[in-house]
């Protein structure tokens, strides 16, 4: 471990990452590919705590387009989070690595229900923990709920896993001349208002000194070099 900047590390993961090439649903292949990167990470000996979007499920603010009300789709998207979670612990799993799902809103029949000490103590058995469900509490989004069990276990770092390898001034797939950030500051990230994490999320970060790392969850070295403290993606900190 004197190789590695991180002990634990809370890896946030945007429902897309389990999408197959439409962008919608659970597609078993990109589960397992995900599953193989978070593998990679534990045979490092790094703790891995995974927060998971729903955007391949569902979208909330589709249907609080169309009337709805925004309690019943912030909690339709936690309930989706939990299928996803549920995919990516069957992947992990078949690839030999112990996995547990707590998820904030109580099933116990798929999931154990969040309780802090039990998941810090999963992540020191070597096991990876997969929260579900969000906060638990409509009007607050994954981003937020990662930032949250991120300090609640202690994480060194929360890392912000995408399909591109940093933040951009600009979206770098329309513009080419975008340019990247090495480092910002949170305020950075506020007062550009770059799409990093919502605001809540940030200003909880910040008020607790959690570092936020940007990194390509595809690139094959990215995140292993990050881990030792390389100069990876783009830092948020203070």
């Amino acid at each position: 471990m004197a190789d590695f900047k991180f002990r634990r590390v809370l890896l946030k993961l945007g429902g897309e990452s389990l999408a197959g090439p439409n962008g919608f649903g659970i597609d078993p292949l990109q589960a397992e590919a995900v599953a193989a990167r978070v593998k990679d990470v534990k045979e490092m000996g790094i703790e891995v705590a995974i927060v998971i979007g729903a955007g391949n499920l569902w979208r909330g603010k589709q249907g609080i387009d169309r009337g709805m009300d925004r309690a019943t789709a912030d909690y339709m998207g936690m309930l989706a989070t939990v299928m996803n979670a549920m995919a990516l612990m069957d992947a992990l799993e078949r690839t030999g690595v112990y996995t547990r799902v707590q998820s904030a809103i109580e099933m116990r029949a798929v999931a154990e229900p969040y309780i802090r000490r039990r998941a810090i103590r999963h992540l020191e058995k070597g096991r990876v923990v997969i929260f579900g469900a969000g906060t638990g509490n409509p009007f607050f989004s994954t981003d937020t709920a990662a930032a949250l069990r991120a300090m609640e276990v202690d994480a060194g770092v929360l890392i912000k896993a995408t399909k591109v390898d940093g933040v951009y001034d600009s979206d770098p797939g329309k513009n080419p001349n975008a340019v990247k950030f090495d480092n910002l500051t949170y305020i950075d990230v506020i007062n550009r208002r770059l799409e990093v994490m919502d605001s809540t999320a940030i200003t909880l970060c910040m008020d607790n000194s959690l570092p936020i790392l940007v990194i390509n969850l595809w690139d094959p070295s990215a995140l292993e070099r990050a881990l030792r403290g390389e100069k990876v993606g783009t830092l948020v900190s203070a």
